[in-house]
Protein backbone atom coordinates (compact mmCIF):
# COMPACT_ATOMS: atom_id res chain seq x y z
CA UNK A 1 0.00 0.00 0.00
CA UNK A 2 0.68 3.08 -1.03
CA UNK A 3 1.50 6.47 1.43
CA UNK A 4 -0.36 9.76 1.08
CA UNK A 5 1.73 12.08 -0.72
CA UNK A 6 1.61 15.45 -1.48
CA UNK A 7 -0.53 15.49 -4.72
CA UNK A 8 -2.95 12.99 -3.01
CA UNK A 9 -3.95 15.03 -0.02
CA UNK A 10 -4.03 18.46 -2.43
CA UNK A 11 -6.85 16.23 -4.14
CA UNK A 12 -8.45 14.67 -1.04
CA UNK A 13 -9.32 18.43 0.03
CA UNK A 14 -8.89 20.81 -2.66
CA UNK A 15 -7.61 24.32 -1.72
CA UNK A 16 -6.31 23.06 2.18
CA UNK A 17 -3.13 25.18 3.09
CA UNK A 18 0.11 23.43 3.96
CA UNK A 19 -0.47 23.02 7.11
CA UNK A 20 -3.61 21.26 7.01
CA UNK A 21 -1.78 18.94 4.03
CA UNK A 22 1.42 18.51 6.35
CA UNK A 23 -0.81 17.31 8.69
CA UNK A 24 -2.32 14.89 6.44
CA UNK A 25 0.83 13.31 4.93
CA UNK A 26 2.20 13.30 8.51
CA UNK A 27 -0.47 10.79 9.73
CA UNK A 28 1.86 8.35 7.66
CA UNK A 29 -1.90 7.10 6.58
CA UNK A 30 -2.43 5.19 3.10
CA UNK A 31 -4.23 6.43 0.12
CA UNK A 32 -6.90 3.34 1.33
CA UNK A 33 -7.22 4.61 4.79
CA UNK A 34 -7.44 8.28 3.53
CA UNK A 35 -10.48 7.24 1.40
CA UNK A 36 -11.74 5.46 4.23
CA UNK A 37 -11.47 8.87 6.42
CA UNK A 38 -13.36 10.32 3.28
CA UNK A 39 -16.20 7.52 3.61
CA UNK A 40 -16.51 8.45 7.30
CA UNK A 41 -16.90 11.74 7.06
CA UNK A 42 -19.41 11.68 3.62
CA UNK A 43 -21.64 9.41 6.02
CA UNK A 44 -20.93 7.27 9.14
CA UNK A 45 -24.14 6.24 9.53
CA UNK A 46 -24.13 3.24 6.62
CA UNK A 47 -20.60 2.25 7.84
CA UNK A 48 -21.70 1.81 11.63
CA UNK A 49 -24.99 -0.03 10.30
CA UNK A 50 -22.52 -2.62 8.55
CA UNK A 51 -20.76 -3.13 12.26
CA UNK A 52 -17.73 -1.10 11.08
CA UNK A 53 -16.12 0.45 14.40
CA UNK A 54 -15.59 3.72 14.87
CA UNK A 55 -12.05 4.58 13.25
CA UNK A 56 -9.34 5.08 15.29
CA UNK A 57 -5.28 5.01 14.27
CA UNK A 58 -4.55 6.50 11.05
CA UNK A 59 -8.26 6.74 9.80
CA UNK A 60 -9.38 8.47 13.02
CA UNK A 61 -6.12 10.75 12.98
CA UNK A 62 -7.21 11.82 9.38
CA UNK A 63 -11.19 12.13 10.23
CA UNK A 64 -10.20 14.55 12.79
CA UNK A 65 -8.04 16.67 10.52
CA UNK A 66 -10.96 16.63 7.51
CA UNK A 67 -13.36 17.52 10.11
CA UNK A 68 -11.73 20.42 11.74
CA UNK A 69 -10.82 21.45 8.04
CA UNK A 70 -14.74 21.30 7.14
CA UNK A 71 -15.99 23.18 10.30
CA UNK A 72 -13.29 25.46 9.45
CA UNK A 73 -14.80 25.70 6.06
CA UNK A 74 -18.47 26.28 7.76
CA UNK A 75 -17.17 28.84 9.54
CA UNK A 76 -15.61 30.67 6.48
CA UNK A 77 -18.95 30.51 4.63
CA UNK A 78 -21.31 33.50 4.22
CA UNK A 79 -24.23 33.62 6.17
CA UNK A 80 -27.05 32.55 3.57
CA UNK A 81 -29.58 33.53 5.96
CA UNK A 82 -28.50 37.04 6.04
CA UNK A 83 -30.74 39.75 4.91
CA UNK A 84 -28.79 42.67 3.33
CA UNK A 85 -30.75 46.18 3.85
CA UNK A 86 -29.89 48.74 0.96
CA UNK A 87 -30.26 52.27 2.77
Amino acid sequence: MRRITRDDAINAVGGADDFVIAQIIGTGATIDELAEAQAWIANDEPLMNAGRPLPRGRVGELVEILNELAADEDDREPNADAVIKET
